[in-house]
């Protein structure tokens, strides 16, 4: 349960590495705030810690510097933007590679599909969703920790990332490093770092022929 800054009660966190913010404007607003320095209604204060002189004396792009209006637009574009559509789907090793997504545990975390609920925005009531997540925060183990809290995250633990779109990483990004640090050069590192209570689906894949190992990769890059 997290703070939402615009009632000002708790709600349940679903977006950020530790499901920190309840809402996605929450969640567009800490970015700009945190990453770049750009103040909202949500969070009206400059970033600077008293130490840094130059920041604190930066120009200032008014009060906020993004008002509600453009806010909510940009809150609006990202809770419709569409999830590209999954590829391969026939693929004989695709298919194998599911099986075994399922068959190893994978699944009882990154849970495949959702039906949505009622929303304000018709389109996205009512919805059947295949994000492979469960929203949830997972004790991850002490490898794969921060030791930063977040709320009631403690320093192991992670909200379960959605896997939806994670086999366009590399065409959208660049790069296949994955994990909250990018330590994970590709996915299957990301899957080898799981611990905690990832450990025993880590370890079934461990365990696989290096020919449905390969088929598991490859049901992910299809996602």
């Amino acid at each position: 349960m997290v703070l939402n800054i615009r009632t000002g009660q708790l709600d349940i966190g679903r977006f950020g590495w530790k499901a920190g913010q309840p809402t996605v404007e929450q969640q567009a607003a800490g970015a700009f705030n945190g990453d770049i320095g750009i103040t909202t209604s949500l969070f009206p204060n400059e970033n600077c810690p008293e130490s840094q002189v130059e920041c604190r004396n930066a120009p200032n792009g008014g009060e906020p510097e993004v008002p509600d209006d453009r806010l909510g637009k940009l809150a609006l574009y990202n809770r419709t933007l569409a999830v590209p559509a999954m590829r391969d789907l026939d693929n004989p090793q695709v298919r194998r590679g599911a099986e075994l997504f399922m068959s190893s545990g994978c699944s009882s975390c990154h849970t495949p599909k959702f039906e949505t609920g009622e929303h304000e925005l018709e389109a996205l009531s009512g919805q059947t969703i295949l994000p492979y997540t469960d929203l949830l925060l997972h004790d991850m183990g002490p490898d794969l920790a921060d030791n930063r809290p977040e709320f009631d995250a403690n320093g192991q633990e992670w909200r379960t990332p959605p896997l939806w779109g994670i086999g366009l990483v590399e065409t959208v990004n660049g790069h296949t490093r994955f994990m909250h640090d990018g330590r994970a050069r590709n996915l299957t590192e990301a899957i080898l770092w799981h611990g905690g209570e990832g450990a025993a689906s880590r370890d079934i894949f461990k365990n696989l022929s290096a020919e449905d190992r390969e088929a598991m990769i490859a049901f992910l890059r299809a996602l």
